[in-house]
């Protein structure tokens, strides 16, 4: 393998494809990002998305010069321990889909399949946040919430390999209803997508108080995205950072059972949610300090943004398809 070859990271999230070319620094050389099909499509279009993000990366002359040595794919749901089966991804079409196979038929190189979240995590260990920390929790804030855990230095996948599924653990029972069939999971009340619905509600509500995130989509409510109110909370628009902070008390609350059976030494947030910073930070900090069980008797880990932001996911699955 040549030391300058690159690999391409691709990360499926259930809005958007983020695809590039990586070095084995974790740089990333070229990104291109597109809108994920919607999710009640075939997977085949969701498949061909992905195809043509990476087919567009190793056209580019810096894939030409200097060569690629594999492709992987960070998907959003539960990923088979074969590291090749999409067994279900709740906001997507794939139901035991075989990407791995799929994928690698048609552009003729090695691809890895992981969970969006597990890559994510190691890129944090190899290159970010949590670069040396041996044990790891990372969540990711996204259309839905998802996790990955690294313990002595390794991804833990469970059994099957479905471990990491935080977002799906239940926070309130019979709350509200989550496109995985249950109520109550944690994503309904900590995640990007929370964002949109809360400011949807304010503006279908005709608030006085949401004038502002009102002019950001154009005045028309329906158009309004989750990160539309982050960008608003960092500018310092009151309601928005009103709502950051809800999902950060929520994030912090979750944060405190994981932290409870798994004593990590860093805790990682990322995904689009986490670009507020620590207008979501803080008060999640301070949520995990108020509910953690036997506080002020054990450490409190620390709670980092993901140092490689949104891009975190495509640079651990180009690293973890070099390796094989």
């Amino acid at each position: 393998m040549s030391a300058g070859a690159l690999s391409v990271g691709v990360d499926v999230g259930g809005t958007r494809i983020k695809a590039g070319l990586v070095d084995d620094r974790g740089r990333v050389v070229h990104a291109t990002r597109h809108d994920t099909p919607d999710r009640t499509t075939l997977p085949r279009v969701v498949e061909d998305a992905v195809v043509g993000a990476v087919t567009e990366l190793m056209a580019r002359p810096e894939a030409q010069e200097r060569g690629v040595v594999g492709v992987g794919i960070g998907a959003a749901g539960f990923v088979a321990a074969d590291r090749g089966t999409v067994v279900f991804a709740p906001h997507l079409s794939w139901r035991d889909e075989p990407l791995q196979e799929k994928v690698s038929a048609r552009l003729g190189v090695h691809v890895v399949v992981d969970n969006d979240a597990n890559a994510a995590a190691w890129a944090e260990h190899r290159f970010g946040a949590a670069r040396g920390e041996s044990h790891l929790l990372l969540v990711t804030l996204g259309t839905g919430i998802g996790g990955a855990v690294l313990v002595d230095g390794e991804l833990q996948r469970g059994r099957h390999g479905l471990a990491g599924e935080f977002g799906h653990m239940t926070v309130v029972p019979e709350g509200r209803r989550c496109e995985c069939g249950n109520r109550g999971c944690w994503e309904q009340y900590a995640s990007g997508a929370v964002l949109r619905r809360d400011a949807l509600e304010l503006l279908d509500a005709g608030s006085t108080f949401a004038t502002a995130l009102l002019r950001r989509c154009d005045g028309r409510p329906e158009l309004i995205e989750g990160e539309d109110v982050t960008r608003a909370a960092r500018e310092g628009d009151p309601v928005a950072v009103e709502l950051v902070a809800e999902v950060g008390r929520w994030l912090g609350v979750g944060l405190a059972n994981l932290v409870a059976a798994l004593d990590p030494g860093t805790v990682v947030v990322g995904g689009g949610a986490s670009e507020a910073g620590d207008l979501l930070l803080a008060p999640a900090r301070e949520a995990l300090a108020r509910h953690l069980a036997g506080r002020g008797h054990r450490p409190v880990p620390q709670v980092r943004a993901a140092a490689l932001g949104v891009g975190a996911g495509l640079v651990g699955a180009a690293d973890l398809a070099r390796r094989g």
